[in-house]
């Protein structure tokens, strides 16, 4: 299944593109502000590989930080967000926000602007990964414990943060995304 953003509000349009073939063409309506709007199957991958080709060559691979797994509800379905060094800024995706970390949902009573996570390494070179509330209006839960507003608190692999109606699992760097028992921690 892919997801298409709405050009004039942002609302999300899923479809199944192993119907479609490469290259041909699509007309959607939005189901919220019935915008038509169309996308060519295809030539994102065709636009990727030119602007790779035009970009200066890294001198340094992609290093994985872990990532976030937003657990499907009735809100959104599931999600797998990666992490970056630095503050990781979480909410709610809205349109104009400037958050490196946005959660596709509709969701009211999570923020634009929800929580914080920060990835950084201690003197080991080990990952730290700290949460913090931004703050928000409903709260960042911890293990159904809330944070309070001025609350540091470091989390490791597995631990099931709640944003309003949303629940995530942070899977650490180099840790799988199978679930683990409370024997296996």
């Amino acid at each position: 299944m892919k997801r298409v953003r709405c050009p004039k509000c942002g609302q999300s349009v899923t479809f199944d593109e192993t119907r479609y073939t490469p290259g041909q063409t699509l007309v959607f309506e939005c189901t919220a502000c019935r915008r038509q709007f169309g996308i060519r199957l295809g030539t994102a991958q065709v636009l990727a590989t030119r602007k790779d080709e035009q970009r200066a060559p890294q001198t340094e691979a992609p290093t994985d930080y872990g990532h976030l797994i937003v657990v499907e509800n009735v809100f959104h379905y599931k999600q797998t967000i990666p992490l970056q060094m630095g503050e990781n800024v979480i909410g709610r995706h809205v349109r104009g926000t400037n958050i490196n970390t946005p959660i596709e949902t509709v969701d009211p009573s999570v923020d634009t602007t929800h929580c914080i996570i920060t990835v950084s390494r201690n003197k080991r070179g080990e990952l730290i990964y700290t949460l913090r509330d931004a703050p928000s209006g409903t709260g960042t839960f911890v293990e159904n414990t809330i944070l309070r507003d001025n609350d540091r608190l470091r989390i490791t692999d597995g631990t099931i943060i709640t944003i309003g109606a949303t629940t995530m699992i942070l899977r650490a760097a180099g840790c799988s995304d199978e679930p683990t028992t409370a024997e296996e921690r």
